[in-house]
């Protein structure tokens, strides 16, 4: 299959989520994950419409986003963060769906550059309680959203996070549906955290129909990473 077809594929799959769970068509942005395959492919992908595209390994990201110069896309980092790249993050993303503590958020305000306008950020909720993966706690999110709001180079957008896999004994939906209440415990006049981060390949449908507004996909658009 092409990544065209696959690209027709997903949209047409998004519009059926959307729609079996009576929201307005286009509420939900497809993020295009292309970490592990090549600039080519997401140069494809951006002739066929695609505009949001998601990296996780800042060396990669930079690399094709080098190469891509000439696109106008929107780039967002969504894997782990290590201190010493949030420079490069900073300066090159225009979405961050992974900060999970304050050093991090600190140093992501602090080396945002002035003429970049303020960072989109998610902050990533660790929902199922795994020690694999990255997330600030359920219980530790309020203090993590107090100091985050008060950054100056930050606009916090809202929430993110991969549950575990149903094929691992993971219920994804109840993971979506406890991140929304989450969204919805915290949000405020001022910051009312609008968007959700959630859902992948396998579980893209539960995840629409808990509320994402922002689905993360790979595999099922550009194929198998090597």
């Amino acid at each position: 299959m092409t990544i065209q077809h696959r690209f027709e594929a997903i949209i047409q799959r998004i519009a059926a989520a959307e729609k079996a769970a009576g929201r307005p068509a286009g509420s939900v942005t497809l993020v295009a994950v292309g970490k592990k395959h090549p600039a080519a492919a997401i140069r494809q992908l951006a002739s066929l419409g695609q505009r949001d595209f998601g990296e996780s390994y800042l060396d990669e990201a930079l690399d094709k986003q080098r190469q891509l110069a000439d696109l106008s896309l929107n780039w967002h980092f969504i894997g782990p963060i290590q201190s010493n790249k949030t420079r490069g993050i900073a300066e090159n993303f225009d979405w961050v769906h992974s900060v999970d503590r304050v050093k991090i958020a600190d140093r992501l305000s602090a080396q945002r550059p002035a003429d970049r306008g303020r960072l989109k950020v998610f902050i990533q909720v660790n929902i199922d309680r795994e020690q694999s993966k990255s997330g600030v706690m359920p219980e530790q999110l309020p203090e993590l959203l107090a100091h985050v709001r008060s950054l100056p180079r930050i606009e916090l957008v809202g929430l993110m996070a991969i549950p575990r896999p149903a094929t691992t004994g993971g219920q994804p939906r109840l993971a979506f549906d406890r991140l929304r209440q989450l969204r919805d415990d915290y949000a405020t006049a001022d910051c009312p955290l609008p968007l959700l981060s959630m859902g992948m390949s396998d579980d893209l449908d539960e995840a629409v129909a808990a509320g994402a507004t922002h689905v993360r996909i790979g595999t099922a658009l550009f194929g198998a990473r090597e």
